[in-house]
Protein backbone atom coordinates (compact mmCIF):
# COMPACT_ATOMS: atom_id res chain seq x y z
CA UNK A 1 0.00 0.00 0.00
CA UNK A 2 1.55 3.44 -1.15
CA UNK A 3 2.05 6.07 1.42
CA UNK A 4 -0.76 7.94 2.70
CA UNK A 5 -1.47 11.64 2.91
CA UNK A 6 -4.16 11.59 6.30
CA UNK A 7 -6.07 14.37 6.90
CA UNK A 8 -8.71 15.32 10.06
CA UNK A 9 -8.91 18.94 10.21
CA UNK A 10 -12.40 19.02 8.80
CA UNK A 11 -13.20 15.53 10.95
CA UNK A 12 -16.15 14.99 13.40
CA UNK A 13 -14.65 12.60 15.11
CA UNK A 14 -18.31 11.56 15.59
CA UNK A 15 -19.15 7.90 15.21
CA UNK A 16 -19.36 4.31 16.35
CA UNK A 17 -16.44 1.61 15.52
CA UNK A 18 -16.26 -2.16 15.40
CA UNK A 19 -13.17 -3.29 17.08
CA UNK A 20 -11.49 -6.08 15.26
CA UNK A 21 -10.61 -9.25 18.14
CA UNK A 22 -7.54 -8.50 20.11
CA UNK A 23 -4.25 -9.92 18.72
CA UNK A 24 -3.28 -11.47 22.07
CA UNK A 25 -6.17 -12.74 23.06
CA UNK A 26 -6.59 -14.55 19.83
CA UNK A 27 -2.80 -16.27 19.73
CA UNK A 28 -3.03 -17.38 23.38
CA UNK A 29 -6.49 -18.93 22.53
CA UNK A 30 -4.89 -20.25 19.25
CA UNK A 31 -2.21 -22.22 21.13
CA UNK A 32 -4.79 -23.44 23.37
CA UNK A 33 -6.66 -24.47 20.72
CA UNK A 34 -4.72 -26.79 19.30
CA UNK A 35 -3.68 -28.14 22.38
CA UNK A 36 -7.31 -28.71 23.80
CA UNK A 37 -9.04 -32.27 24.13
CA UNK A 38 -12.20 -31.13 22.65
CA UNK A 39 -13.69 -28.92 20.13
CA UNK A 40 -12.39 -25.49 20.86
CA UNK A 41 -14.43 -23.09 18.99
CA UNK A 42 -13.20 -19.12 18.68
CA UNK A 43 -15.70 -16.46 17.82
CA UNK A 44 -14.14 -13.05 16.38
CA UNK A 45 -10.98 -13.61 15.91
CA UNK A 46 -8.69 -10.84 15.29
CA UNK A 47 -8.08 -10.79 11.45
CA UNK A 48 -4.25 -9.37 11.78
CA UNK A 49 -1.26 -10.55 9.89
CA UNK A 50 0.02 -11.92 13.08
CA UNK A 51 -2.91 -14.09 13.70
CA UNK A 52 -3.30 -15.08 10.33
CA UNK A 53 0.45 -16.15 10.46
CA UNK A 54 -0.28 -18.33 13.72
CA UNK A 55 -3.54 -19.84 12.08
CA UNK A 56 -1.98 -20.51 8.88
CA UNK A 57 1.46 -22.63 10.85
CA UNK A 58 -0.56 -24.49 12.81
CA UNK A 59 -2.48 -25.73 10.17
CA UNK A 60 0.31 -26.54 7.95
CA UNK A 61 1.89 -29.32 7.45
CA UNK A 62 4.77 -28.57 6.21
CA UNK A 63 8.07 -28.56 8.46
CA UNK A 64 9.11 -25.43 7.90
CA UNK A 65 7.07 -21.95 9.03
CA UNK A 66 7.76 -18.59 8.72
CA UNK A 67 5.90 -16.03 10.98
CA UNK A 68 7.23 -13.24 9.34
CA UNK A 69 7.53 -9.86 11.50
CA UNK A 70 4.89 -11.51 14.15
CA UNK A 71 7.16 -11.91 17.11
CA UNK A 72 4.44 -13.22 19.16
CA UNK A 73 3.71 -15.70 16.81
CA UNK A 74 7.46 -16.97 16.93
CA UNK A 75 7.54 -16.91 20.61
CA UNK A 76 4.54 -18.49 20.82
CA UNK A 77 5.33 -21.44 18.80
CA UNK A 78 8.92 -21.91 19.49
CA UNK A 79 7.30 -23.02 22.86
CA UNK A 80 4.26 -25.26 21.07
CA UNK A 81 6.73 -27.50 18.81
CA UNK A 82 9.45 -27.51 21.25
CA UNK A 83 6.48 -29.09 23.65
CA UNK A 84 5.08 -31.73 21.12
CA UNK A 85 6.72 -34.37 18.69
CA UNK A 86 8.38 -33.51 15.26
CA UNK A 87 10.61 -31.52 13.35
CA UNK A 88 10.41 -27.97 12.67
CA UNK A 89 12.46 -24.46 11.49
CA UNK A 90 10.64 -21.36 12.32
CA UNK A 91 12.03 -18.19 10.48
CA UNK A 92 10.56 -14.79 9.68
CA UNK A 93 11.49 -11.24 8.41
CA UNK A 94 15.10 -9.73 8.70
CA UNK A 95 13.90 -7.65 11.62
CA UNK A 96 12.66 -10.98 13.32
CA UNK A 97 15.65 -12.45 12.56
CA UNK A 98 17.64 -9.60 14.49
CA UNK A 99 15.03 -9.75 17.52
CA UNK A 100 16.36 -12.24 19.86
CA UNK A 101 15.00 -15.06 21.73
CA UNK A 102 17.98 -16.84 23.58
CA UNK A 103 16.06 -16.70 26.99
CA UNK A 104 13.35 -18.60 25.65
CA UNK A 105 15.10 -21.01 24.14
CA UNK A 106 17.51 -21.42 26.94
CA UNK A 107 14.43 -21.86 29.21
CA UNK A 108 12.68 -24.62 26.83
CA UNK A 109 16.34 -26.46 26.93
CA UNK A 110 16.51 -26.49 30.65
CA UNK A 111 12.98 -28.16 30.64
CA UNK A 112 14.64 -30.92 28.11
CA UNK A 113 13.68 -29.38 24.88
CA UNK A 114 15.90 -29.64 21.40
CA UNK A 115 16.50 -26.57 20.08
CA UNK A 116 19.43 -25.41 17.65
CA UNK A 117 20.02 -21.67 15.99
CA UNK A 118 20.07 -22.42 12.14
CA UNK A 119 21.80 -18.52 12.49
CA UNK A 120 23.27 -16.27 14.91
CA UNK A 121 23.02 -17.42 17.99
CA UNK A 122 20.53 -15.99 19.92
CA UNK A 123 18.29 -15.53 17.19
CA UNK A 124 15.78 -17.20 14.95
CA UNK A 125 15.99 -19.16 12.22
CA UNK A 126 15.19 -22.28 14.59
CA UNK A 127 15.33 -25.89 14.12
CA UNK A 128 13.44 -27.62 16.81
CA UNK A 129 12.88 -30.89 17.35
CA UNK A 130 10.05 -31.45 19.51
CA UNK A 131 9.26 -34.07 22.66
CA UNK A 132 7.14 -34.28 25.33
CA UNK A 133 9.01 -31.98 28.41
CA UNK A 134 9.81 -32.97 31.37
CA UNK A 135 8.89 -29.74 33.19
CA UNK A 136 9.70 -28.78 36.66
CA UNK A 137 11.11 -26.17 38.51
CA UNK A 138 12.71 -23.23 36.50
CA UNK A 139 13.91 -19.56 36.80
CA UNK A 140 13.68 -16.79 34.28
CA UNK A 141 13.76 -13.30 33.64
CA UNK A 142 10.94 -11.63 33.57
CA UNK A 143 12.05 -7.98 32.77
CA UNK A 144 12.31 -8.69 28.94
CA UNK A 145 9.36 -9.81 27.52
CA UNK A 146 6.54 -11.57 28.76
CA UNK A 147 5.69 -13.09 25.85
CA UNK A 148 8.25 -15.54 27.07
CA UNK A 149 6.51 -16.35 30.28
CA UNK A 150 2.93 -16.31 28.67
CA UNK A 151 4.80 -19.26 26.02
CA UNK A 152 5.76 -21.41 28.22
CA UNK A 153 2.85 -21.16 30.72
CA UNK A 154 1.01 -22.14 28.00
CA UNK A 155 2.77 -25.08 27.02
CA UNK A 156 3.06 -26.40 30.49
CA UNK A 157 -0.09 -28.13 31.59
CA UNK A 158 1.49 -30.72 29.08
CA UNK A 159 4.81 -31.12 30.71
CA UNK A 160 5.05 -34.64 32.92
CA UNK A 161 5.79 -32.50 35.88
CA UNK A 162 3.82 -29.51 35.25
CA UNK A 163 5.89 -26.15 35.84
CA UNK A 164 7.32 -24.32 38.70
CA UNK A 165 8.22 -21.15 37.12
CA UNK A 166 10.73 -18.71 39.43
CA UNK A 167 10.32 -14.86 37.79
CA UNK A 168 12.99 -13.11 38.51
CA UNK A 169 13.83 -9.44 39.02
CA UNK A 170 11.08 -6.23 37.88
CA UNK A 171 7.99 -8.07 36.22
CA UNK A 172 7.69 -6.52 32.97
CA UNK A 173 3.75 -6.34 31.19
CA UNK A 174 2.60 -8.44 34.19
CA UNK A 175 -1.22 -7.74 33.05
CA UNK A 176 -0.26 -10.37 30.04
CA UNK A 177 0.97 -13.25 32.20
CA UNK A 178 -2.40 -12.82 34.34
CA UNK A 179 -4.41 -13.02 30.89
CA UNK A 180 -2.95 -15.94 29.93
CA UNK A 181 -3.03 -17.91 33.20
CA UNK A 182 -7.01 -16.53 33.83
CA UNK A 183 -7.28 -17.78 29.53
CA UNK A 184 -6.08 -21.63 31.06
CA UNK A 185 -7.97 -21.56 33.85
CA UNK A 186 -11.44 -21.17 31.77
CA UNK A 187 -10.44 -23.56 29.86
CA UNK A 188 -9.41 -26.26 32.68
CA UNK A 189 -5.85 -25.54 34.06
CA UNK A 190 -5.38 -25.02 37.25
CA UNK A 191 -1.92 -22.88 38.75
CA UNK A 192 -1.22 -20.68 41.66
CA UNK A 193 0.75 -17.37 42.32
CA UNK A 194 2.71 -16.99 45.35
CA UNK A 195 4.73 -13.54 45.04
CA UNK A 196 7.20 -14.29 41.82
CA UNK A 197 6.13 -18.08 41.51
CA UNK A 198 4.14 -19.70 39.27
CA UNK A 199 2.68 -23.46 39.36
CA UNK A 200 1.28 -24.50 36.70
CA UNK A 201 -0.57 -28.38 37.18
CA UNK A 202 -0.20 -31.11 34.86
CA UNK A 203 -3.69 -31.40 32.74
CA UNK A 204 -5.42 -30.59 29.16
CA UNK A 205 -7.46 -27.75 28.00
CA UNK A 206 -11.18 -28.12 27.79
CA UNK A 207 -13.12 -27.42 24.54
CA UNK A 208 -16.54 -25.05 24.53
CA UNK A 209 -16.90 -21.42 22.95
CA UNK A 210 -15.33 -18.59 23.46
CA UNK A 211 -15.92 -14.82 22.05
CA UNK A 212 -12.80 -13.23 21.60
CA UNK A 213 -12.84 -9.69 23.20
CA UNK A 214 -12.10 -6.34 20.89
CA UNK A 215 -8.19 -5.23 21.52
CA UNK A 216 -8.17 -2.30 23.78
CA UNK A 217 -4.49 -1.50 22.11
CA UNK A 218 -6.82 -0.81 19.22
CA UNK A 219 -8.62 1.02 20.90
CA UNK A 220 -6.00 3.67 22.36
CA UNK A 221 -5.87 5.78 18.77
CA UNK A 222 -9.30 6.68 19.33
CA UNK A 223 -8.61 7.88 22.82
CA UNK A 224 -5.84 10.09 20.93
CA UNK A 225 -8.31 11.58 18.64
CA UNK A 226 -10.85 12.40 21.53
CA UNK A 227 -8.12 14.27 23.27
CA UNK A 228 -6.82 15.76 20.48
CA UNK A 229 -11.03 16.75 19.00
CA UNK A 230 -12.80 19.96 19.67
CA UNK A 231 -16.02 18.09 20.59
CA UNK A 232 -15.86 14.20 19.91
CA UNK A 233 -18.56 11.96 20.80
CA UNK A 234 -17.07 8.17 19.80
CA UNK A 235 -18.83 4.91 20.61
CA UNK A 236 -16.70 1.59 20.64
CA UNK A 237 -18.07 -1.61 20.71
CA UNK A 238 -16.57 -5.05 21.37
CA UNK A 239 -15.38 -4.28 24.33
CA UNK A 240 -15.62 -5.52 27.93
CA UNK A 241 -15.94 -3.28 30.61
CA UNK A 242 -14.29 -6.12 32.87
CA UNK A 243 -11.51 -7.19 30.51
CA UNK A 244 -8.94 -9.24 30.87
CA UNK A 245 -6.37 -7.10 28.67
CA UNK A 246 -4.03 -5.08 31.14
CA UNK A 247 -4.58 -2.12 27.96
CA UNK A 248 -8.22 -1.41 29.02
CA UNK A 249 -6.36 1.26 31.80
CA UNK A 250 -6.55 3.48 28.64
CA UNK A 251 -9.90 5.48 30.90
CA UNK A 252 -7.68 5.90 33.82
CA UNK A 253 -4.57 7.14 31.54
CA UNK A 254 -6.73 9.38 29.38
CA UNK A 255 -8.72 10.80 32.19
CA UNK A 256 -6.03 12.92 32.81
CA UNK A 257 -5.48 14.03 29.10
CA UNK A 258 -9.39 15.14 28.96
CA UNK A 259 -11.46 12.29 27.46
CA UNK A 260 -14.14 10.61 29.72
CA UNK A 261 -14.94 7.13 29.43
CA UNK A 262 -18.37 6.03 30.31
CA UNK A 263 -20.38 2.76 29.42
CA UNK A 264 -24.00 2.24 27.70
CA UNK A 265 -24.03 -1.21 28.20
CA UNK A 266 -21.80 -3.16 25.78
CA UNK A 267 -21.05 0.54 24.41
CA UNK A 268 -17.64 1.94 25.42
CA UNK A 269 -18.69 6.24 24.72
CA UNK A 270 -15.57 8.58 24.24
CA UNK A 271 -16.18 12.02 25.21
CA UNK A 272 -14.19 15.09 26.17
CA UNK A 273 -13.96 17.57 28.99
CA UNK A 274 -10.61 19.18 28.27
CA UNK A 275 -9.48 18.91 31.95
CA UNK A 276 -6.07 17.76 31.65
CA UNK A 277 -3.00 18.19 33.73
CA UNK A 278 0.31 20.25 33.35
CA UNK A 279 2.88 17.33 33.79
CA UNK A 280 1.97 13.97 32.81
CA UNK A 281 4.00 10.95 34.58
CA UNK A 282 3.12 7.29 34.15
CA UNK A 283 4.79 3.93 34.22
CA UNK A 284 3.99 1.75 31.36
CA UNK A 285 5.57 -1.58 32.58
CA UNK A 286 2.28 -3.17 32.92
CA UNK A 287 1.30 -1.88 28.90
CA UNK A 288 4.02 -0.87 26.87
CA UNK A 289 1.70 -0.88 23.58
CA UNK A 290 -0.16 2.18 25.25
CA UNK A 291 3.19 4.16 25.22
CA UNK A 292 3.50 5.62 22.28
CA UNK A 293 0.49 6.28 21.74
CA UNK A 294 -0.10 8.60 24.88
CA UNK A 295 3.28 9.88 24.22
CA UNK A 296 2.01 11.60 20.74
CA UNK A 297 -1.31 12.59 22.47
CA UNK A 298 0.91 14.57 25.25
CA UNK A 299 3.30 16.27 22.81
CA UNK A 300 0.16 17.24 20.28
CA UNK A 301 -1.37 19.07 23.59
CA UNK A 302 1.66 20.48 24.72
CA UNK A 303 2.06 18.27 28.05
CA UNK A 304 5.51 18.04 29.13
CA UNK A 305 5.94 14.51 31.37
CA UNK A 306 7.74 11.60 32.66
CA UNK A 307 7.66 7.89 31.18
CA UNK A 308 9.25 5.20 32.86
CA UNK A 309 8.53 1.41 32.14
CA UNK A 310 9.31 1.39 28.67
CA UNK A 311 12.53 -0.92 28.47
CA UNK A 312 10.83 -3.66 26.31
CA UNK A 313 9.81 -1.04 23.53
CA UNK A 314 13.54 -1.29 22.66
CA UNK A 315 13.10 -5.43 21.32
CA UNK A 316 9.67 -4.82 19.13
CA UNK A 317 9.14 -4.16 15.65
CA UNK A 318 11.62 -1.36 16.06
CA UNK A 319 13.43 0.37 18.95
CA UNK A 320 10.36 2.37 19.51
CA UNK A 321 11.91 5.04 22.04
CA UNK A 322 14.01 5.78 19.30
CA UNK A 323 11.68 5.93 16.79
CA UNK A 324 9.35 7.80 18.87
CA UNK A 325 12.25 10.64 19.39
CA UNK A 326 13.02 10.77 15.83
CA UNK A 327 9.41 11.31 14.75
CA UNK A 328 8.61 13.81 17.25
CA UNK A 329 11.80 15.48 16.42
CA UNK A 330 10.40 16.36 13.25
CA UNK A 331 8.00 18.51 15.19
CA UNK A 332 10.28 19.96 17.08
CA UNK A 333 9.16 18.33 20.48
CA UNK A 334 11.96 16.66 22.41
CA UNK A 335 11.85 12.94 23.69
CA UNK A 336 15.28 12.35 25.45
CA UNK A 337 16.67 9.39 28.03
CA UNK A 338 16.73 10.31 31.60
CA UNK A 339 18.01 7.83 34.10
CA UNK A 340 15.34 4.97 33.50
CA UNK A 341 12.73 7.23 32.42
CA UNK A 342 11.72 9.33 29.40
CA UNK A 343 10.89 12.65 29.03
CA UNK A 344 8.64 14.77 27.01
CA UNK A 345 9.10 18.51 26.21
CA UNK A 346 7.95 20.77 23.63
CA UNK A 347 4.79 21.09 21.70
CA UNK A 348 4.37 19.76 18.04
CA UNK A 349 4.83 22.12 16.09
CA UNK A 350 2.25 22.97 12.82
CA UNK A 351 3.61 21.91 9.70
CA UNK A 352 1.59 20.01 6.50
CA UNK A 353 3.44 17.21 4.91
CA UNK A 354 5.59 16.31 7.78
CA UNK A 355 6.98 12.73 6.79
CA UNK A 356 6.25 9.76 9.47
CA UNK A 357 8.38 6.96 9.46
CA UNK A 358 7.14 3.50 10.64
CA UNK A 359 10.25 1.63 10.37
CA UNK A 360 8.00 -1.71 9.89
CA UNK A 361 5.98 -0.71 12.73
CA UNK A 362 2.35 -1.16 13.16
CA UNK A 363 1.77 1.22 16.35
CA UNK A 364 4.20 4.04 14.85
CA UNK A 365 1.64 4.32 11.95
CA UNK A 366 -1.36 4.10 14.44
CA UNK A 367 0.46 6.75 17.22
CA UNK A 368 0.92 9.10 14.73
CA UNK A 369 -2.54 9.35 13.24
CA UNK A 370 -4.17 11.22 15.17
CA UNK A 371 -1.73 14.32 14.59
CA UNK A 372 -4.17 15.00 11.48
CA UNK A 373 -6.25 16.78 13.24
CA UNK A 374 -3.58 19.38 13.73
CA UNK A 375 -2.28 19.54 10.38
CA UNK A 376 -2.27 16.64 6.96
CA UNK A 377 0.57 14.30 7.80
CA UNK A 378 2.14 11.53 5.31
CA UNK A 379 2.47 8.05 6.93
CA UNK A 380 4.80 5.86 5.38
CA UNK A 381 4.05 2.01 4.50
CA UNK A 382 0.65 2.77 5.34
CA UNK A 383 0.17 -1.16 5.28
CA UNK A 384 1.98 -1.87 7.68
CA UNK A 385 -1.11 -1.38 10.37
CA UNK A 386 -2.04 -4.67 9.32
CA UNK A 387 0.03 -6.72 11.37
CA UNK A 388 -2.19 -5.50 14.31
CA UNK A 389 -5.43 -3.63 12.60
CA UNK A 390 -6.07 -4.14 8.53
CA UNK A 391 -9.21 -1.82 8.48
CA UNK A 392 -7.45 1.22 10.62
CA UNK A 393 -7.57 3.86 8.30
CA UNK A 394 -11.38 2.52 7.26
CA UNK A 395 -12.37 2.89 10.48
CA UNK A 396 -10.72 6.18 10.27
CA UNK A 397 -12.30 7.51 7.86
CA UNK A 398 -15.75 6.91 9.94
CA UNK A 399 -15.41 9.66 12.37
CA UNK A 400 -13.78 12.33 9.49
CA UNK A 401 -10.08 11.43 9.39
CA UNK A 402 -9.60 10.75 5.12
CA UNK A 403 -6.27 9.07 3.50
CA UNK A 404 -5.80 9.22 -0.24
CA UNK A 405 -2.30 8.06 -1.70
CA UNK A 406 0.51 10.64 -1.43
Amino acid sequence: MPDLIVDGHNASVQGSIELEGSKSLSNRLLIMQAMADEKLELRGLSPSDDTEALQRILKSKSSAGNVGAAGTTMRFLTAFYAAHPGDQVLTGSARMLQRPIGILVDALRALGAVINYAGEEGYPPLHIRGSKLRGGKLSIRADVSSQYISALLMVAPEMENGLELELTGKVGSFPYIRMTLELMSMLGIRYSIDRQVIRVEPGKYHGGIVQVEGDWSAASYYFGLCALADDPQVDIHGLFSRSLQGDSVLPAIYAQLGVVTAWDGDVCRLTKTGNTVTYFEYDFSDCPDLAQTVVVTCAALGIPGSFSGLESLRIKETDRTAALAAELGKFGVQFTQDGDSWKLEGTCERKEGVHIATYDDHRMAMAFAPLALLQPIIIEDSRVVAKSYPSFWDDLSILGVSSSPA
